[in-house]
């Protein structure tokens, strides 16, 4: 079948395991877990991508997909259900020669280059699934062909002192970027990949099938195919981008950015400015009731909650239930978690679909001055009575 030709198609990273969430992503792909009150981490690339006009999305999906396929379905809730284009999930599949996992972000691109040609893009815009942030993706594409680059990659700003622990863009004055470090020791800018790359597609075709030749290589964007392509004398650009963006792949960066939505004028503002819309699976849950005793400070509450209890600077998610006085303070509630009579609950991320039963105590107070130390229970557990789950215990 001939598709009509795409200036750009996008290609989402999603199939990562997500080791360091823990128990969050022992049986969800990191992608698929819940963010903001009602999203799905997943959802701002996807929405990101629909906001800029890109039109064609290929997910490729590895670990733990079952959820994350269910919850992308044939893209509707984001209008990427099209017939030609729109959203298509892309899992490893046996082939006549052989059958592989994705040995790496380059490999699994590589696998997929039949998908992408079958719309013949100028450019190819790759993108990962455990990020949160607003960005216009058509900005971008078009500094990327007014500046006829090969390669142009996304960077921000990093404090000097944190760049070591990122792949560093060194750049001329007119953003040409000339050399690229992984995690260098002593690096020479602060200009951090955001690990967000457009490519000419002629380009990387090209390389992909030298790096799959290569028996040495780890088949990745970073370690292998950019230096290659910059070896090898390619234009490549620095993109900088201001806004808001977070790795949320950590117990620690995925509680921060929860708490950055809260506020008067959030670090990341979930209603953005009208324009850039959020857009998520809707299951059409009735309006939260909050009960007349029940005190709530700083906090975002969704759809399809019941709350007797008091709750300050906290995330509760769709179709949650608080019992009376029960406390919870600088939280996570995922969805659907239950919370009976005279729990407390603080600095703690509680799983989708968790019975926390009356009486238990979760986590600790925070002081300033001390590391924080976030309380984790994983997904389907249920806290016993009167159970303590320690700061910084992991259930």
């Amino acid at each position: 079948m001939n598709f009509p030709k795409k200036r750009c198609v996008a290609m989402l990273l999603a199939g990562g395991q997500g080791s360091r969430l823990l128990v969050l992503t022992e049986n969800t792909a990191k992608p698929a877990v819940p963010f903001g009150g009602k999203y799905r981490i997943i959802d701002f690339p996807l929405s990101n991508c629909v906001n800029s006009g890109i039109d064609t999305v290929g997910i490729l999906t590895q670990y733990q997909p079952l959820e994350l396929n269910e919850y992308i379905g044939n893209g509707q809730p984001w209008g990427l259900n099209r017939s030609h284009g729109g959203v298509s999930v892309l899992p490893p599949y046996a082939k006549s020669k052989k059958s592989e996992w994705y040995k790496g972000t380059a490999n699994a691109i590589y696998q997929n280059i039949p998908f992408i040609e079958r719309y013949d893009p100028e450019n190819v815009l790759i993108l990962s699934g455990d990020h949160i942030y607003r960005m216009d993706y058509a900005r971008m594409l078009r500094y990327h062909e007014e500046h006829d680059s090969d390669v142009t990659i996304a960077v921000r700003k990093v404090p000097m002192e944190e760049a070591s622990r990122f792949g560093i863009m060194n750049t001329n004055p007119d953003g040409s970027i000339y050399e690229f470090e992984e995690k260098p020791k002593q690096p020479k800018s602060n200009n951090a990949s955001m690990g967000i790359y457009i490519f000419k597609w002629s380009i990387l075709r090209k390389f992909l099938v030298e790096d799959e030749e290569n028996p040495d290589s780890d088949n990745d964007f970073g370690k292998n195919v950019i230096p290659a392509i910059l070896n090898a004398g390619h234009k490549m650009m620095a993109y900088d981008f201001e806004g808001y963006w977070k790795d949320v792949g950590t117990i620690s960066s995925l509680w921060e950015a929860n708490m950055e939505t809260l506020g008067l004028n959030p670090a990341f503002n979930l209603y953005g400015d009208g324009t850039a819309q959020i857009y998520a699976r809707n299951y059409a849950l009735p309006a939260s009731y909050i009960d007349t005793k029940s005190k709530n400070v700083n906090c975002l509450i969704a759809e399809g909650c019941e709350v007797y209890g008091d709750i300050t600077h906290s995330v509760i998610s769709t179709g949650c239930k608080i019992g009376r006085n029960a406390m919870i303070e600088d939280s996570v509630i995922m969805p659907n978690v239950v919370i009976e009579d005279g729990v407390i609950i603080r600095n703690a991320i509680i799983g989708e679909d968790c019975k926390v039963c009356s009486g238990a105590v979760i986590g600790g107070s925070f002081r300033e001055g001390e590391k924080r130390q976030i309380s984790v229970v994983g997904k389907n557990h249920v806290i016993a009575a009167n159970q303590v789950v320690k700061p910084g215990e992991v259930i």
